[in-house]
């Protein structure tokens, strides 16, 4: 059994006893859709390495108290992030009008309702999971500060949480400006962390160029 698999059995279990509420326990115990598990084993565990925070199905009421779905909502410490896997064959091709319009609303109202709404389509978990970890880790750190080794030292960490922040790969340069340090001291820091596989070379070969966050974890 993978560590994705155990940890996904476990934290679905856990969610199950947890829940009071029948509508949300019977969806629960039906599964989750193909896609959600697919996004949460291929983008969200590699990126995180858990799932905490996380709640599936979870029920939220409209403006007009209609009941809605969310595919699956992350809350640490009472924060509002909500994520949408659209189905291409559902949401795109053969979606009806009403549902269309429908959709839009439900969107809509949640971000008027405070949440941080990310919507990932389940072609870019398939074609582009790479592209969905940044999308995960720019996601989280929106709400929380992603802990660091401890054996790193201040400029080193702050350069991790520098990465996970970015949806694109950035230069010395960037970075330097970011930690106010000399263009040598951070590339000092770059390769240090690229050697301890924490950050990997996006360009350049002779003289390194941009880099981004390491996210491949073992599963």
């Amino acid at each position: 059994m993978s560590l994705f698999t155990k940890a996904y059995e476990e934290w679905l279990q856990r969610n199950m006893a947890n829940e009071k509420n029948p509508r949300r326990r019977e969806f629960l115990e039906k599964g989750l859709t193909h896609s959600t598990v697919e996004f949460l084993r291929s983008c969200w565990y590699p990126a995180v390495g858990n799932l905490d925070h996380l709640y599936p199905e979870w029920e939220v009421k409209d403006v007009h108290n209609a009941v809605r779905y969310l595919d699956l909502a992350y809350m640490p410490g009472g924060a509002k992030g909500c994520i949408e896997i659209q189905d291409y064959r559902s949401h795109a091709r053969d979606i009806g009008v009403s549902r269309f319009k429908d959709l839009c609303k439900k969107h809509s109202m949640l971000v008027l309702d405070d949440w941080t709404l990310l919507t990932v389509a389940y072609l870019s978990i398939v074609e582009e999971p790479e592209f969905c970890k940044q999308l995960v880790l720019a996601f989280i750190g929106k709400f929380i500060s992603t802990p660091v080794s401890s054996d790193l030292d201040w400029a080193e960490a702050e350069a991790l949480r520098f990465a996970r922040r970015l949806l694109h790969c950035f230069s010395a340069a960037d970075l330097a400006g970011h930690l106010r340090l000399s263009d040598r001291h951070t590339r000092r820091i770059l390769h240090g962390l690229v050697e301890r596989n924490l950050l990997i070379v996006v360009s350049g070969k002779q003289r390194y160029r941009t880099y981004r966050l390491c996210w491949e974890r073992k599963s």
